[in-house]
């Protein structure tokens, strides 16, 4: 590392100048405090003096945490470090996000003329991201091309990619790319020494400091090889059971090959949703838009997926099932890192709105609470709290699959006839355009995907569904009705809040005479 002055020339600077100055931006679970232990450690230990602070922050799931650390050789008087860091003053910056990256050259904290930006390439996505109906991935390219730009050296790998197949997280493989920039003056043994020293998962992540420094060593733009795909899922159960499926199977081998593949695909999901009998529904309705449909099959190779997907609606049945399923607790133990007989608690938290309790009851029952709203009101208090259940426990777990168990009983909910009506309502509208514009069929099938979730999720996607189907009525009978219709679904998908979708269909009825008083229009698809 150079020697600098960052203050004015005195012999009373040239001690400033020998400060090393890092930066970690990190999000919650990712070990950034760990990392800035094994930092601070390793200084320590070489005869340097050294300081770590953190500032915690809420750009991304538990908050992105700026850790902060001066060091500089040890001397016969006490340094004063600086608490947190400044624009332009930093030797290096770790991000153990790619968008976190971003965030550092944004506040200027990487800059060419000193900054060793050390950077993982994965995505955590932000909220900000996860709350677009559509695509809301940030432009990782932008970043990469400012950060080429900002940083005086940039190393780059799929670090996350690297932790994983090594069992550990992804403070050791940072650490290992720290070690393998030289940014630093200690040997790479001082911090395996480092590593040894904090006596917790050593072999772990000393592995995966070995593969975060190779990484580094290939340079600027490493990439990591994935994680091994896990073996295909098979299909058991039952020798009857087993039978059944097999025949549905080979219905849906039978499709014209363009389809077959996503209709399987649909089918295994279908048939985890409810039952055998609801994959041959599934089947049955993806053969009979076949039976109207012509080569190349857009129309049902679309249909496949989107009448899977909207066959297997969210409601509390579902959440219940997948949060008691053996795969979702193995999950959770692998991201919490808990050894083999390690003892871990679960709190689940439930908190469905007076709609989704009423539509787990019976259809006329249901149908007869729903109609009142002072009886909604009273549903609705009832469940105000929300309910916490600990599933590591046998009573919690018990309640919950209780719950999931009532999968025999969906067909007779509220909600159920309500996503049946929904759905024929939608395919019928799709099918009705199929004679005079089979392009604006397949569009219609494809605004499937507005709707998805549950609870106010589900509102907003079924009023944006509804919106766009009115302006799709408006233009069915141009020629450019195919353009509009995709025009419109995109527009749906670019803001929580409507404001592109409202404009687009305004701009619809500027130059669209509307149908006349008492025309039929297009069949409503609210449920």
């Amino acid at each position: 590392m150079s020697v600098r002055k960052s203050l004015a020339p005195g012999d009373g600077d040239a001690r400033i100048a020998t400060i090393l100055k890092l930066a970690i931006y990190a999000v919650g679970g990712q070990g950034g405090g760990v990392l800035t232990g094994w930092i601070e450690d390793l200084a320590r230990a070489q005869g340097y003096a050294a300081q770590a602070t953190s500032v915690a922050g809420v750009s991304q799931r538990t908050g992105a945490t700026i850790y902060y650390l001066e060091m500089a050789p040890a001397g016969t008087r006490t340094p004063v470090f600086s608490l947190m860091p400044s624009a332009g003053d930093v030797d290096v910056m770790i991000a153990a996000e790619w968008m976190e990256a971003g965030r550092a050259i944004l506040r200027g904290f990487v800059t060419p003329d000193r900054t060793t930006l050390i950077a993982s390439t994965h995505r955590n996505l932000a909220v900000s991201e996860k709350m677009v109906p559509g695509d809301g991935l940030a432009d990782a390219e932008a970043v990469r091309e400012a950060a080429t730009q900002a940083a005086k050296r940039l190393i780059t790998a799929d670090f996350e990619a690297a932790a994983v197949r090594t069992g550990s997280v992804i403070s050791a493989t940072l650490f290992g790319a720290l070690a393998a920039s030289g940014a630093l003056p200690f040997p790479r043994s001082a911090f395996e020494a480092a590593i040894r020293a904090g006596g917790k998962g050593v072999e772990a992540s000393l592995a995966a400091f070995s593969a975060g420094f190779e990484a580094a060593e290939k340079g600027p733009g490493a990439t990591v090889a994935p994680p091994l795909p896990s073996p295909e899922a098979r299909v058991s159960g039952p020798p009857g059971k087993l039978q059944k499926w097999n025949r549905l199977a080979e219905r849906g081998r039978a499709l014209p090959a363009p389809v077959a593949e996503m209709a399987l695909a649909g089918l295994q999901k279908v048939v985890d949703f409810q039952d055998l009998r609801y994959g041959a529904e599934y089947l049955s309705r993806l053969e009979a838009i076949l039976a109207r449909d012509r080569a190349p099959w857009e129309l049902t190779r679309e249909a496949a997926k989107y009448l899977a997907n909207a066959m297997c609606y969210d409601d509390v049945i579902r959440v219940a099932d997948l949060k008691t399923r053996g795969l979702r607790f193995q999950q959770i133990r692998a991201e919490m890192g808990a050894a083999e007989g390690q003892l871990m608690q679960l709190t689940e938290f439930l908190h469905p709105r007076a709609e989704e309790v009423a539509g787990l009851l019976p259809r006329p029952l249901g149908a007869w609470v729903s109609a009142s709203p002072q009886r909604m009101r009273r549903l609705g208090w009832f469940f105000r709290r929300g309910k916490r259940l600990r599933t590591d426990s046998l009573w919690g777990y018990v309640r919950l699959y209780a719950l999931a168990g009532l999968k025999p009983w969906r067909r007779l909910t509220l909600r159920h006839a309500q996503e049946v009506a929904h759905r024929d309502a939608w395919l019928a509208t799709a099918l009705g355009h199929l004679d005079s514009n089979p392009s604006l069929a397949v569009e219609v099938i494809r605004c499937r995907r507005l709707v998805k979730g549950y609870s106010d999720t589900l509102s907003r996607g079924l009023s944006r569904f509804d919106r766009v189907l009115e302006g799709i009525a408006l233009v069915a009978g141009r020629d450019d009705a195919t353009d509009w219709a995709r025009r419109l679904r995109e527009a749906a998908l670019k803001d929580e809040a409507g404001t592109a979708l409202e404009g687009a269909v305004q701009t619809i009825r500027s130059f669209v005479q509307p149908p006349a008083s008492g025309q039929a229009g297009s069949p409503s698809v609210m449920s």
